[in-house]
């Protein structure tokens, strides 16, 4: 299947050695898969990757996905002056971090789905009236994580 990853949003996602990391890092990789945005390497970036700091920088919509409150993705991407359309922080959707853990399953499928509804339909377009950098929220379910 070809996508046409030049027209959709870049998407940058934490990796780290927690649970809600390798989250972000898995959401990153099915938007990417779906062909519903490209994904690319954070940590080029912070290398300054020559290659991958055009990309960045070209001006395409950004979805920085993070794990915890230390936001490694913006902060990456914020040396290099560059500003995320969406931020998405997983611990403040009642995530809870674990360091040298799996994220569980049904997280993953809860996070998949308040994407699919509540982000998809804004990756094609840059938000309007929104500040670029701007959080995006999302009511916490019921249940424990």
């Amino acid at each position: 299947m070809s996508h046409d990853y030049e027209t959709k949003p870049l998407v940058y996602a934490c990796s780290g050695c927690s649970n809600v990391a390798q989250l972000a890092n898995d959401l990153a990789v099915v938007l990417d898969r779906e062909g519903l945005a490209e994904m690319s390497c954070i940590a080029g970036v912070g290398g300054r990757v020559k290659q991958l700091l055009k990309v960045a920088q070209s001006g395409r919509p950004i979805l920085a996905v993070d794990g915890c409150p230390l936001n490694c993705v913006k902060q990456t991407l914020a040396t290099v002056e560059v500003v995320p359309t969406w931020h998405l922080e997983l611990t403040s959707l009642g995530y809870k971090k674990r360091d040298h853990e799996n994220c569980d399953l049904a997280d993953a499928y809860k996070l998949l789905q308040k994407v699919h509804c509540d982000i998809l339909p804004q990756l094609g377009k840059t938000p309007g009236n929104e500040a670029a950098g701007a959080k995006v929220r999302f009511r916490v379910p019921d249940t424990k994580h």
